[in-house]
């Protein structure tokens, strides 16, 4: 299966399945003398992991990542760092009723439509077990952007579960690692609480809406047309499994919006330019203009749920279908860490693409 890869001088190629011995990721050109050791990746890899709470899939794993080869000495070396992480708690047998049939709402039926085979444990590659890897590409692209530009950071935040959003009026960067569901709202941490309890116990699903704001990027980053940052972005985040839309800055609200209302206004400030507002989401034209980034997904409810469905089986008969096993009743819950790894990828990505072509910015204002 091709097109595993994702990047272009920080290039990320992801391996392994959901009920493999292991999965993980090879990622080519980390600069040099990045600080980096497996503790470091470990932090953003225990956002992501399952079993942590009664809100996500019940699967036990630690997702412990070994660094595999380029690093010496606690720092990289230039060469390829290949990353992995093994499985243990894999129930293969919960899918052995489905072998037969397709999942409604799953990559089941079209992996099978297009190579003629499909993994039905777990879903193979198109299980979102593949995310890890990407968390653990994630931590080692956040290594180097603190040792290239100290002062980016990066954080995810979901705004939206099923019906119910957050209220902005309240919003706090200090709530999003306090409650389970890293939303900035407590009062909707206690509501969404609730809400989700009575779905996970009647075996069903929600979708949800995720929020990931780069600050402290540098102007300039990302160029016109095809090689657009916000292009790239939206293109990793829409990569993710379950994701259905994504959107930069205003996005799809921008059209409700008078030319008056969706410009941000500039003036001088004392180091330079002072933007009113941030509709652009902190990128004009796919280039980056130094405010902070704005991507937002919206995720799609698990499809794996006790409710019958309809479906066929491979040889074309109607029958139904309960998809057992250990599901997310959310699984935007841990799409949060991934989301903030997909932005860390694509953001160095760019960096090392803008340091390659023009160095240092040629366009001073002032």
């Amino acid at each position: 299966m091709s097109m595993n890869s994702f990047g272009h001088l920080f290039r990320v190629t992801t391996w392994g399945e959901s009920h493999g011995p292991a999965l993980g990721a090879t990622v080519d050109g980390c600069p040099p003398g990045v600080a980096i050791d497996e503790a470091m990746i470990q932090t953003w890899m225990d956002k992501r992991k399952p079993g942590q709470n009664k809100y996500t899939t019940q699967r036990r794993e630690a997702d412990e990542v070994r660094i595999l080869s380029g690093t010496f000495e606690g720092v990289t070396t230039g060469t390829p760092v290949q990353l992995m992480i093994e499985n243990t708690d894999q129930r293969s047998k919960d899918y052995g009723d489905i072998k037969d049939k397709f999942r409604p709402g799953h990559a089941d039926i079209t992996y099978y439509q297009k190579y003629g085979i499909r993994d039905y444990r777990g879903g193979g590659r198109s299980s979102a077990r593949e995310t890890a890897a990407r968390v653990a590409a994630g931590g080692l692209a956040r290594a180097a952007l603190a040792a290239l530009v100290p002062g980016v950071a990066i954080k995810g935040y979901m705004t939206q579960m099923g019906p119910h959003q957050i209220n902005r009026d309240r919003f706090d960067w200090n709530q999003i690692d306090q409650n389970p569901f890293w939303v900035p709202d407590a009062a909707a941490a206690q509501e969404w609480a609730q809400y989700l309890d009575g779905l996970r116990k009647s075996g069903s699903s929600v979708g949800a809406i995720i929020e990931v704001v780069a600050r402290g990027v540098p102007a300039g980053l990302g160029a016109p047309v095809y090689g657009k940052l916000d292009t790239d972005l939206a293109a990793g985040m829409m990569s993710i499994n379950a994701v259905k839309g994504v959107e930069i800055g205003e996005g799809m609200s921008a059209a409700m919006l008078t030319g008056e209302l969706n410009a941000d206004e500039i003036s001088m400030g004392p180091e330079g330019p002072v933007y009113s507002s941030n509709h652009a989401g902190g990128i004009l034209g796919g280039i980056s203009t130094g405010q902070d980034i704005v991507v937002r997904f919206a995720v799609k409810p698990t499809s794996s749920i006790l409710t019958t469905r309809r479906t066929i089986t491979r040889s074309g008969e109607d029958t139904e279908i309960i998809t057992k096993g250990r599901h997310d009743p959310c699984v935007g819950i841990r799409a949060v860490p991934v989301g903030e790894a997909m932005m860390a990828c694509v953001l160095l990505d760019h960096l090392l693409l803008h340091r390659g072509q023009v160095g240092e910015n040629k366009g001073q204002i002032g």
